[in-house]
């Protein structure tokens, strides 16, 4: 269950992504809503605690959303260390030159341009609709399994770590050919 908490390495296929963020986003909205009914109830000079809990809400929302995000990243077969910080810069750069150079913004209300925007879109697509990563096995409970056969082979020689198996996965590195 923590799995689905801090599940940065799990798995996560197409109807469980579809299906946990509606989960999500219904559980937040309840919480939204939950959290005005309490700050209208409260006195003036207890707000500022209760803007707190809407920057924690707001923050647990951001977090819930990125753990899922990368979940169906590593599903694709895409490595979400490397996709999502690409994605955050993308929409901060496009944030910058939108508020820079106004005439490229897609209206003078908004802080975006076309570009960004067609970026943001092609991931999100890429998240919903993307198939899971060919021949990459199956995942439960956070630990995934590779049943190709190259893979039991491996498995049978030399027990590769996390951190040298995504080495050699962004290098194109092969397991059989060692350098040393």
């Amino acid at each position: 269950m923590l799995g689905f908490f801090f599940g940065f390495n799990a798995r996560l296929g197409r109807l469980h992504y579809v299906l946990a963020s509606l989960v999500l986003i219904v559980a937040f909205i309840l919480l939204a809503v939950v959290l005005a009914v309490a700050l209208a109830a409260v006195p003036n000079k207890s707000s500022v605690a209760m803007s707190w809990l809407i920057v924690v809400m707001v923050a647990l929302f951001l977090w819930s959303n990125t753990m899922l995000q990368a979940m169906r990243f590593r599903d694709i077969g895409w490595d979400p260390v490397c996709v999502i910080p690409a994605w955050i810069a993308v929409m901060i750069l496009d944030y910058v030159i939108a508020l820079r150079f106004p005439d490229y913004a897609v209206t003078s209300l908004h802080s975006g341009t076309i570009a960004g925007g067609l970026i943001n879109l092609g991931l999100c697509i890429a998240l919903l609709f993307f198939p899971s990563g060919a021949g990459e096995g199956s995942s439960f409970g956070g630990t995934t399994v590779d049943r190709t056969p190259a893979a039991s082979a491996r498995s049978a020689r030399s027990p590769a770590s996390a951190s040298e198996a995504r080495l050699a996965r962004i290098t194109g590195r092969n397991d059989d050919r060692r350098d040393y």
